[in-house]
Order: structure tokens, then sequence, then C-alpha cells
């Protein structure tokens, strides 16, 4: 038996899921944290979000983002990527940093505008 708690919304429910029962979620005040429970211990993924370097930006550093959840084991390809990363200002929210990032399906995207050093 597994104790998590819920991060879909802020009740943070304290859910049990029973491994050996198919995945049976208890605890949870919604579907969704039932969901979350399953799928936490089924195929757990995560948002990663960093900072990459920024060339001739305004600040040494843009924050970026996946723009969706990728396989928590995955993570640590996704952050090596990110460091081999040179962003060139001016960069704009929503922009494509990397596509498809370690293969994931997921794009790294920015977070923030950046613009140029003047």
């Amino acid at each position: 038996m597994k104790e998590l708690i819920c991060i879909v919304c802020p009740q943070g429910c304290h859910l049990k899921v029973d491994e050996e029962h198919g995945c049976a979620v208890t605890g949870n005040s919604c579907p969704r944290g039932a969901e979350y429970g399953k799928m936490e211990l089924t195929h757990p993924t995560r948002v990663v979000t960093s900072t990459v370097r920024c060339q001739g930006g305004l600040y040494p550093r843009c924050p970026v983002k996946t723009d969706r959840a990728i396989p928590k084991e995955r993570m640590f390809d996704v952050m090596a990527a990110l460091e081999e990363v040179a962003l060139p200002a001016p960069a704009a929210v929503g922009q494509v940093v990397i596509e498809n990032v370690c293969g994931t399906g997921a794009d790294v995207v920015a977070t923030r505008n950046m613009p140029s050093r003047r």
C-alpha cells in the first residue's frame, strides 16, 4: 500500500493506493484524485521547469518548461539537453526552444520574454 498526497487540486487529499488490488485508490474526494493516484504508481509524469543560457539577452538565463508532462524517468535526459542550449535573444513567451525534447513528444518553450541587451 502506497500513501500519496494528491496534487490535482488544492484540497491535498491523502490517498492510499493498493498495488495488490489493481491500484485501487481510497481517500480521494473526486475522480481526478483516483486517476492521479493510479497514474502516479503506474506511469508517473512531470512537467520540467528550468532555465537555459541566453546569448545577447538582457539576462544571462531564460526560464523554460516542457509544454506537457513527460515520463518521470526521462527528466534527467531533458535536463542534460537543456544544459547544451544557448538561446539567442530576443525570445518570446511560448517560443519553442527544443522541439520534441529527447523524443518525448514535448516541446521546451520559453516562459518569459527575453529582450536583447541594449
